[in-house]
């Protein structure tokens, strides 16, 4: 009997740990699985603990000389390189930090794996995301990209076509860079604009190259986008090439760092809207290809009030038992919260005010206005891409 999805997760997972006062603080991590515990979402999925990815499996993405240079760090962090993105502020070298990063790459291969060879429907690995790591180098908190790995497994494994959509909210830069030029592989992503953003990258003109060009999809936000138009954006410009494309495959990375009470960035979604995205995009595997989903973590800051709340959601929707947003947040997780820092968390499993409509968004077809900002991004994007599909920018 086919599993309806598998989660990767043990405590060891929080050894990805940059440090006291590093944003990316494995908290996070800990009390995604706690809340998971207390809904009940874990007792409907297979939770599994990948081993330490292998040299040859990291190959597949990352340079041998980089591997090394991460291994020489995580024995000895003194002698980081800064020139391979090691031992510097956004990527502090620690103890065991080869080990930690690759154990997140085996996991989210080896749910890619099992989705692909029919053991399950939909495979969840919030531990991983890290879409900033480069063939060469680490970057944005980030030192082994799983995702880059994951999606090679497919490809290696036969797989034609392979999407993946990124809605951190930085730039999906390094699995961008990786693929560029493979037009198997469509990487959309929608982020906060580089000119207020880290990595500075990701414009709609950006499009891939060579053989690939067309198959990298970029929309750059301005800051203070919200719910309904950060919707619109990802209806609007990165649904359409996704029917065109046909992916057999779909990966997905749900950094909540698009929230309003985000430390380092500008969006103003609500946990309300980055649900409604997952519902969306797993609406979208099961429409495109045949539900074959893998969904991953990524970003995100706000460590209590917001992280643990957006991946039980999207772990919930892998197990096909959505959380309303009404839900309130189970006792035994605040008392563990109160416990831990000091004080009480969220309330209940959504921002919005019990009641309120659901988030409404205007459909592309009601008319694009040149006088708004995100509506401008989506034509830029539009524009950039919707040719090298055969769609027209005013009605697909």
């Amino acid at each position: 009997m086919v599993a309806q999805a598998r989660v990767i997760w043990d405590p060891g997972f929080t050894a990805y740990n940059f440090g006291p006062g590093h944003p990316m603080g494995p908290l996070r991590l800990d009390l995604t699985a706690r809340l998971c515990e207390a809904l009940g979402v874990f007792d409907a999925v297979e939770v599994i603990s990948p081993p330490v990815a292998s040299d040859e499996m990291l190959q597949t993405v990352h340079d041998p000389d980089y591997i090394a240079k991460v291994k020489e760090a995580s024995d000895n962090p003194s002698s980081a390189e800064p020139a391979y993105g090691l031992g510097t502020e956004d990527d502090p070298a620690f103890t065991g930090m080869h080990e930690a990063s690759a154990r997140i790459v085996a996991g989210t291969v080896a749910m890619c794996e099992q989705v692909q060879a029919g053991e399950i429907a939909h495979g969840v690995n919030f531990c991983g995301g890290l879409h900033h790591a480069m063939r060469g180098n680490a970057s944005g908190f980030c030192i082994y990209n799983d995702i880059a790995a994951g999606i090679q497994a497919l490809l290696d494994d036969g797989v034609e076509r392979v999407a993946y959509v990124d809605v951190d909210v930085h730039h999906g830069d390094g699995v961008e860079a990786i693929f560029a030029d493979d037009p198997r592989v469509l990487t959309a992503s929608i982020h906060e604009s580089g000119r207020t953003l880290f990595p500075g990258t990701g414009w709609a003109r950006d499009v891939g190259t060579g053989a690939g060009e067309g198959y990298a999809v970029n929309v750059a936000l301005p800051p203070g986008t919200t719910d309904s138009a950060w919707l619109r954006a990802i209806r609007a410009s990165i649904v359409p090439i996704l029917r065109a494309f046909r992916p057999q495959f779909l990966i997905s990375q749900h950094g909540c760092d698009t929230h309003a009470d985000d430390p380092l960035a500008n969006l103003v979604m609500t946990v309300d809207a980055q649900r409604q995205a997952m519902l969306d995009i797993h609406d979208l595997a099961h429409n495109l290809c045949d539900g074959k989903w893998v969904a991953l973590g990524g970003g995100g800051y706000e460590l209590v009030d917001v992280v643990p709340r957006s991946w039980t959601h999207m772990t919930a929707i892998a197990a096909h038992r959505p959380i309303p947003v009404d839900t309130p947040v189970p006792e035994e997780w605040q008392e563990y919260v109160e416990r831990t820092i000091g004080r009480r968390g969220p309330n209940r499993m959504g921002d919005l005010p019990v009641g309120e409509p659901a988030i409404w968004v205007q459909p592309w077809e009601m008319g694009y206005n040149p006088h708004s900002p995100v509506d401008r991004a989506i034509m830029a994007t539009r524009e950039a891409t919707f040719s090298h599909h055969g769609l027209d920018i005013w009605y697909d």
